[in-house]
């Protein structure tokens, strides 16, 4: 279950969001997978301007969050937007397993920033989507002590797990990953939410061994 507090609910009032949750079977590299990559990072670049990612609807409405939570998100990039600019700095990107590489696909395709987690790491039944504190301690993946005030954050009951900028390294998938929780924060409304989702069971059911899992909605 994944509810909303009621500082996010004021700050971004016109927020929806979408997970899957699958049984999966993770694997170190997907021959399949990073012909769909090489295959848009090619059509990003030669289409894309580097000015024109922020403007991307779904980039555009997440910084618009971001500044209305209390992050200037020149300086903490939401992850679609720092995916994308990287691919046109010429930089690949990096490869690390076959769930964390597929959800940076739908993320580079759609413009959403996508938490993907282990969902036998999370802690409870609840997740809230919050707004960061300060001091509030984060370990983000492969960044180190994260500074996620005013960053809108989603806390199990332990704590944060995941930010539209970075997730968690206590809920981060692996290798020995077997259940996937994948949220689509969709800052830009319901629209495309629906279309992102199932590109997401697509690729899980084409690459994970999953059948694609059980979709959910909120706001």
């Amino acid at each position: 279950m994944i509810t909303l507090s009621n500082e996010i609910k004021a700050a971004c009032p016109g927020f929806a969001g979408v997970a899957v949750y699958a049984e999966v079977r993770n694997t170190a590299y997907s021959e399949g997978l990073w012909k769909e990559i090489d295959a848009f990072t090619r059509e990003l670049t030669s289409n894309t301007k580097m000015e024109d990612i922020k403007l991307q609807p779904a980039i555009a409405a997440t910084r618009e969050a971001y500044k209305r939570c209390g992050k200037d998100p020149g300086r903490y990039r939401p992850s679609a937007e720092a995916l994308r600019r990287r691919l046109m700095r010429g930089i690949p990107l990096y490869q690390i397993d076959t769930l964390v590489d597929l959800i940076n696909l739908v993320s580079l395709r759609t413009g959403y920033s996508i938490g993907g987690f282990d969902a036998d790491k999370i802690q409870g039944k609840t997740l809230e989507l919050g707004i960061g504190k300060s001091g509030e301690p984060f370990e983000g993946i492969g960044r180190g002590i994260l500074n996620i005030e005013g960053l809108p954050v989603y806390r199990d009951e332990i704590g944060g797990i995941g930010t539209p900028t970075s997730d968690n390294e206590r809920t981060k998938m692996g290798l020995d990953t077997t259940h996937i929780l994948a949220i689509v924060n969709g800052y830009s409304g319901k629209a495309g939410l629906s279309e992102a989702a199932a590109m997401i069971q697509d690729l899980l059911r084409k690459y994970a061994g999953s059948d694609g899992g059980e979709v959910f909605f909120f706001e």
